[in-house]
């Protein structure tokens, strides 16, 4: 029941907070995206470049095992969750930046992940194997993310009024929805995370931690605006720990491997709320006459 309620249960529940997602959303907030291709590609390098050399690091200087160094490693290289989509709408980022960013980086990591985890095992267990990340997958995340937000999209177009009335409730909604999911998914992998959280915990919130910064202050400084480099933050910070589960299981037939992204995906989702609430108390103390933004 446990594993029903990560499996299944937070993809339905992503998706209803998708949907919600698309209800704040127009064409022109994708068109100016695409305008400003800086901020894309400032995350994107964060994303592909520099978390897998941070991740690298990080796995020597905490002198992890073999096989949960590739687990690390798996974890740095799989794209951003969708939700990060989710806390970029709840502390006000760019929804459509995030979007747009989970959309290629799910399309990029048929390529790169493989490539990082390919080299990992190479480095860390010679002989380890090879993979592939199937294709199956990738639209798996994709339609997860692009078809209720479409359809969120749809519905503001046909009725903005609604869409507009439904904005505060839909947020509320997703607060109480991710915090029966952050229920479910602790419950449902206590036994993995009470094991291993000595072994994998510091490396884990170091990872987390140093991610959610990267995203947030990189594209600050090369002079994105903040509600872009809130975007670029949590989607840099926050992977998709159950795709590297999958494909730790699945794909490399190794459960020890799965065990750095079950303890992340227990961990990352109290770490990025704090990490929410403090760039969200920086910006009201920085812009205190702009309350109602």
């Amino acid at each position: 029941m446990g594993s029903a309620i990560t499996v299944i249960g937070l993809p339905v529940a992503l998706g209803i907070i998708m949907f919600g997602l698309g209800l704040s959303l127009t064409t022109g907030d994708f068109v100016r995206i695409g305008r400003q291709p800086k901020a894309v590609s400032i995350a994107l390098a964060c994303q592909l470049i520099l978390l897998p050399l941070v991740c690298f690091g990080l796995v020597l200087l905490f002198r992890l095992p073999p096989v949960l160094a590739v687990g690390m490693m798996l974890l740095a290289a799989s794209p951003g969750g969708t939700t990060a989509n989710l806390y970029s709408h709840l502390f006000r980022g760019d929804v459509a930046l995030n979007i747009s960013l989970t959309a290629i980086n799910s399309v990029v990591a048929v390529i790169t992940l493989p490539i990082v985890v390919n080299l990992s095992l190479g480095y860390f267990q010679p002989g380890g194997g090879q993979v592939g990340l199937q294709l199956a997958k990738t639209i798996e995340v994709f339609m997860i993310v692009l078809a209720p937000v479409a359809l969120g999209m749809l519905v503001r177009a046909l009725r903005p009024g609604f869409a507009a009335a439904m904005d505060r409730p839909v947020r509320i909604a997703s607060v109480i929805i991710l915090t029966l999911v952050i229920i479910g998914s602790v419950s449902a992998q206590l036994d993995v995370l009470t094991a291993n959280l000595a072994a994998l915990a510091g490396v884990v919130v170091t990872l987390c931690l140093i991610s959610l910064g990267i995203g947030f202050l990189i594209p600050r400084l090369l002079k994105i605006d903040r509600p872009q480099s809130i975007a670029s933050a949590f989607e840099v910070g926050l992977h998709n720990a159950t795709l590297a589960i999958v494909i730790a299981q699945s794909v490399l037939g190794n459960i020890d491997m799965s065990l750095p992204a079950a303890v992340y995906g227990v961990l990352m989702f109290p770490l990025a709320a704090a990490f929410g609430v403090l760039i969200t108390r920086g910006s009201a103390k920085a812009q205190p006459s702009r309350s109602s933004e």
